[in-house]
């Protein structure tokens, strides 16, 4: 079946005229030197001393800047990896299921994007995560605010929260200008807006948290609280706690890839801040756009057909 994407697209569409007019487009920023009111280089006379040529400059500083002199983060981007089934360190599993679906949901091995290996969690809280991954598929429909005690949020349909839409298997959308940049990922249409004008703390706790940002050199830093408690990190049941703290670092490494690094702490949860790191890669297809996955029709049948509220609906047009 063919997603619709109109509701999605028609956001983005006034989002990027919104936008345009402070964004300096990539393959239009000005070159370093150029567009500065450089004097032109003249040849040396003959005999004079020729001085030794200087280094080329790092390679963020080789790509596209905005009006204002800061990497062009604007496009759509996307991680390539397995941590959104595991990220730490992991075998190959086989899925929930596995016997009437064979390979189908089977799980990639993956090399881990943790830092030093292992998350480390305090002894309650490593037993928490056990705890999840044994009922990562269990749903529990009730308005008691224990329901989000059990089951992978992903399961269910709730937003990724922060770090983890930044790794899953889907792609996301960077527009950016002086004083905000906005964050439109394809997993359930989840944003966030990164104030770097004026920081203020979180108004309430939410899935995605709070975001205020920095610039340090090319080097584009987020800090993000005011989570709700209820995010995981993966499928493997790791998890943050509403005291969570995560500082994220996104740096370019040329035109087509950035580095993305996040420190978390956790006092609730983990001994010490850890880290985890890994590349983010410029999607370059010349039609490449963000699609629509809205997936609440996806989990109606699952959550309401225990309470006898779900009716399916009509597909005899598929």
């Amino acid at each position: 079946m063919r997603i619709g994407w109109t509701g999605l697209s028609a956001f983005l569409a006034t989002m990027a005229i919104v936008w345009a007019a402070t964004i300096t487009s990539e393959g239009q920023a000005p070159a370093a030197g150029r567009a500065q009111g450089a004097a032109p280089q003249t040849a040396a006379p003959a005999g004079a001393r020729q001085t030794p040529a200087q280094p080329r400059p790092a390679a963020a500083a080789q790509g596209a800047r905005t009006e204002d002199g800061k990497p062009n983060l604007n496009g759509i981007w996307q991680a390539i990896n397995t941590a959104n089934w595991d990220i730490e360190a992991h075998h190959a599993e086989a899925g929930p299921h596995n016997d009437i679906m064979g390979a189908w949901g089977s799980e990639p091995a993956g090399m881990g994007i943790v830092e030093g290996g292992a998350i480390p969690y305090k002894p309650e809280a490593l037993k928490k995560k056990q705890d999840n991954f044994k009922n990562r598929m269990l749903v529990k429909i009730t308005n008691d605010p224990h329901r989000f005690d059990t089951g992978d949020p992903e399961l269910e349909c709730f937003r990724p929260g922060v770090p983890r839409a930044n790794y899953m298997p889907f792609p996301f959308q960077i527009f950016q200008n002086k004083d905000q940049i906005l964050m439109v990922y394809e997993y359930k249409g989840a944003m966030r807006t990164v104030f770097m004008d004026k920081h203020q703390d979180a108004p309430v706790d939410s899935w995605m948290g709070w975001s205020n940002g920095r610039w340090e050199g090319d080097t584009l830093v987020i800090d993000v609280t005011g989570f709700n408690g209820h995010q995981w990190l993966d499928r493997a049941g790791n998890f943050l706690s509403d005291t969570a703290h995560v500082v994220e670092r996104w740096t370019p490494r040329g035109r087509a890839h950035m580095m993305y690094e996040a420190t978390i702490e956790d006092p609730a949860t983990f001994t010490r801040p850890w880290k985890i790191s890994f590349p983010v890669y410029r999607r370059l297809e010349p039609n490449i756009q963000l699609l629509e996955f809205n997936c609440v029709p996806f989990v109606e049948e699952m959550i309401y057909t225990p309470l006898g509220l779900y009716n399916p609906p009509n597909r005899s047009s598929r």
